[in-house]
């Protein structure tokens, strides 16, 4: 199975997939004529279209592509998805004969109530609950629900590559250094990703243990991210610690 990010609208990323028979797979996409483009110039058939939640920039691009591929479209159950062809849920799986997969759906509400992840092919496609360095903006769910979907995301095995929908990761990074200054592989990541970003080159897919080590949304219980809590008078549980980390970084300018 090869990974391709489609870089997409101002800031997203369609992810496709496809074997080597030429079966391709895309989720989220937010610009129908970035797939068709890549389609073309890679000799490809869709076969399957993948949503993990209902904003625009993630599924508007479903209607134009049903219209020239007649294909699946697996989506979580929420009446705003109205291309959806296949409904799922958390603990169902969707498997295909071509290109031969299977995912594992996860409900991981937080960004918004009905979102879910993909699980399989050892990666993570988790639209925008889990970005590199970050999170998702908490638009419908509460801290609590956000925590225990990264909680449930944090599980998988570590070398699951994380396939969110955002290139987020450079202004991410500047807000996690503030969070945890003195993290060597924080430090690391952040000369990675600069260099990376000079080239045009996409920052995603990272490995999950590479987030688990940096990102300060998946680091609620560690020493650096407690002790910065209790400076800002927020160390009482898990849930409100990460409340103060997302509030900070909701209005953080740097």
């Amino acid at each position: 199975m090869h990974l391709i990010p489609l870089p997409a609208l101002a800031d997203n990323y369609i992810w496709l997939l496809h074997d080597d028979d030429g079966n391709a797979i895309v989720v989220d996409p937010g610009d129908a004529a970035v797939v068709e483009q890549a389609l073309a110039a890679r000799r490809l058939r869709l076969c399957a279209i993948l949503l993990t939640h209902h904003h625009h920039d993630h599924i508007g691009g479903v209607a134009a592509l049903r219209a020239r591929h007649d294909v699946p479209v697996y989506a979580p159950i929420d009446e705003r998805i109205g291309e959806a062809t296949e409904r799922v849920r958390d603990g169902d799986r969707v498997e295909l004969a071509a290109p031969a997969v299977r995912f594992e759906v996860i409900a991981i509400p937080g960004h918004t109530l009905s979102h879910v992840a993909y699980v399989g092919a050892g990666l993570l496609l988790c639209g925008d609950t889990l970005f590199s360095l970050g999170c998702g903006r908490l638009f419908e769910g509460t801290p609590a629900q956000m925590l225990a979907s990264l909680d449930r995301l944090s599980q998988l095995p570590g070398e699951t590559l994380v396939c969110g929908g955002h290139e987020y990761t450079e202004a991410n990074g500047r807000f996690a250094h503030t969070i945890e200054p003195a993290n060597p592989e924080l430090q690391q990541r952040l000369q990675e990703v600069a260099a990376l970003r000079e080239r045009l080159q996409p920052t995603l897919p990272v490995p999950l243990a590479r987030e688990l080590a940096t990102n300060p949304f998946l680091r609620t219980d560690t020493d650096a991210v407690v002790a910065w809590c209790r400076q800002q008078g927020s160390g009482i549980d898990r849930a409100a610690r990460f409340a103060a980390v997302r509030s900070a970084k909701d209005g953080f300018r740097g």
